[in-house]
């Protein structure tokens, strides 16, 4: 038997070849949509394009174990209070603020994947006249939803309609968008075209 200096044993290639066989999954082959959003954020950032960032969930620290000072740990923390959307920043002087939402539903997206609170803070956001929005990720597309079109649906919803919004209505409603290498997700395109044309 033989040891690499770190202590492992070391393992003919055969047998490496086997178990990866066995391990292969392919489920998360891709970035996540948060991740995408925020590579392409920080691309807008480095190209002087937009300030937009991920907003921090607010957090209460109630215990923290202090074995030796270099290593903290949090044992109890509780959310101080509901976060509003995933995203916020400016661009070309307007305020924009959007979530990001994600289904592997193949029909529709079910509107339970947002909280009345989110939504409402679409609102007040419009009410301000900023910019505000959805980035989809669902039926393997990736679509730009303007707050206003989730408004109606999330009114229909309340009014004891359609809990969802079917692929139609999305394909219909939505701004499709592509995947591309620098910016990954270019939600500033659509931005433009709606907002400054």
């Amino acid at each position: 038997m033989f040891r690499y200096p770190n202590g492992k044993v070391y393992k003919p290639q055969e047998d490496i070849e086997k178990r990866r066989k066995k391990s292969i999954t392919y489920s998360n082959r891709g970035m996540t949509l948060e991740d995408d959003l925020n590579e392409t954020n920080l691309y807008y950032l480095e190209n002087n394009i937009a300030v937009i960032h991920k907003k921090p969930t607010p957090v209460q620290i109630v215990n923290v174990h202090y074995p030796k000072r270099s290593a903290a740990v949090i044992k109890e923390a509780y959310f101080k209070q509901s976060s509003t959307t995933d995203y916020n920043g400016v661009y070309r002087g307007k305020y924009i603020d959007f979530e990001a939402k994600e289904t592997k539903n193949k029909t529709s997206f079910p509107l339970q994947n947002f909280h009345e609170h989110q939504v409402s803070h679409m609102e007040n956001v419009l009410a301000q006249d900023g910019i505000c929005f959805v980035i989809l990720s669902a039926f393997d597309e990736i679509y730009l939803l303007e707050a206003e079109a989730l408004l109606k649906f999330w009114g229909r919803m309340k009014n004891g309609g359609r809990k969802s919004i079917t692929m139609d209505e999305i394909n219909v409603s939505a701004h499709k968008m592509t995947l591309g290498f620098q910016p990954r997700i270019d939600y500033i395109k659509i931005i433009d075209k709606l907002y400054f044309n």
